[in-house]
């Protein structure tokens, strides 16, 4: 375990384990034992939220079965609600700071939604984003939106940065 290494796990929620994502938190539930620093964020869709207001989605609802984490954190986990696609907060900043990370491995569901704009979003505050591709899927969009996600990612936080799998030497081609 390396101390300036954290493991952010985004939206690995009830509500978002289907038959395209249910392999997702036996990954993410066994990946954060190798890492001293492990924070899950959970979405909820507030009342006045623009998920609500522009998109007519009305589901994660506060205090609701499909808000509830979809695997087992650690008990050291810092566990966090975020009202946005993005993870990225200032309380995952005030985590990220007070644990002395430099480098944040990502890995959940949607990839190219809320893994993405999490992993952009640590990019653009200069701690190292490394998106586990191996423990991110997509349930709305399906192979099609993991790999578009996977593809945005390579140009966004570079190809280096986007591991194919889990020995870490393996990297995307483009």
């Amino acid at each position: 375990m390396q101390a300036h290494i954290g493991l952010l796990i985004v939206d690995v929620q009830a509500g978002f384990v289907s038959a395209g994502t249910d392999h997702i938190p036996g990954i993410v539930e066994d990946l954060q034992q190798g890492y001293r620093h492990v924070a899950a964020s959970r979405f909820v869709n507030h009342v006045n939220s623009p998920h609500r207001r522009f998109l007519d989605w009305n589901r994660f609802l506060p205090d609701t079965a499909e808000v509830e984490l979809a695997f087992k954190p650690v008990s050291r986990a810092f566990v966090f609600d975020k009202p946005q696609y993005s993870a990225v907060s200032c309380d995952l900043l005030r985590w990220v700071h007070l644990n002395g990370i430099s480098e944040v491995h990502v890995c959940g569901i949607d990839t190219e939604i809320c893994v993405l704009t999490s992993a952009t979003a640590l990019f653009e505050v200069s701690i190292k984003p490394v998106v586990l591709a191996w423990a991110c899927m997509s349930g709305g969009g399906g192979k099609e939106g993991h790999d578009a996600g996977l593809l945005a990612l390579r140009r966004l936080i570079g190809r280096a940065n986007v591991w194919a799998d889990s020995s870490g030497r393996r990297y995307f081609n483009g």
